[in-house]
């Protein structure tokens, strides 16, 4: 599939990216976030959330494993599965009944739920470029092709 690559040179690149996303990002949409640590992906989260109107605290989901926003016309759900050790605990969590093909989600270390989560519409892998990121966009889905070609013309 169509991928892209682009860089950003600091957080507030990353939180316009992530705005840039939810711009023209429809529900249902899977988006999984790759990465190191610090490379942005909670601040790309961050980005996408205030764009789709969430006005509240922001919390990282990584003890919690997941934090859900409802908002006017949208839920959003954001995993962080970095703290999981097993993919089968994601079944205790009830993990199945999140995706029920009517919200947005966002997931962070999606390798960790290798298995259990469906396939991404969209990935998104941040990495370390020199005094900066460079996120590496690919669709995985049509869905996902949509979105990065419209990504491309904004």
């Amino acid at each position: 599939m169509e991928k892209r690559i682009i860089s950003l040179r600091n957080e507030m690149e990353t939180v316009a990216l992530g705005t840039s996303v939810a711009a023209i990002c429809w529900k249902p949409c899977l988006i999984y976030l790759y990465g190191d640590l610090g490379t942005g992906k909670t601040t790309f989260c961050h980005g996408f959330l205030r764009a789709l109107g969430y006005t509240g605290n922001l919390k990282s989901p990584t003890y919690a494993l997941v934090e859900s926003y409802t908002l006017l016309h949208w839920t959003v759900y954001h995993f962080d599965l970095y703290r999981l050790t097993d993919p089968e605990e994601l079944e205790f969590l009830g993990i199945r009944d999140y995706f029920d093909n009517t919200a947005l989600y966002l997931v962070e270390w999606p390798q960790r739920g290798e298995g259990i989560f469906p396939v991404a519409d969209i990935t998104l892998i941040f990495q370390y470029q020199s005094d900066g990121r460079q996120v590496t966009a690919q669709a995985m889905s049509i869905k996902g092709k949509n979105i990065l070609d419209l990504l491309i013309l904004s």
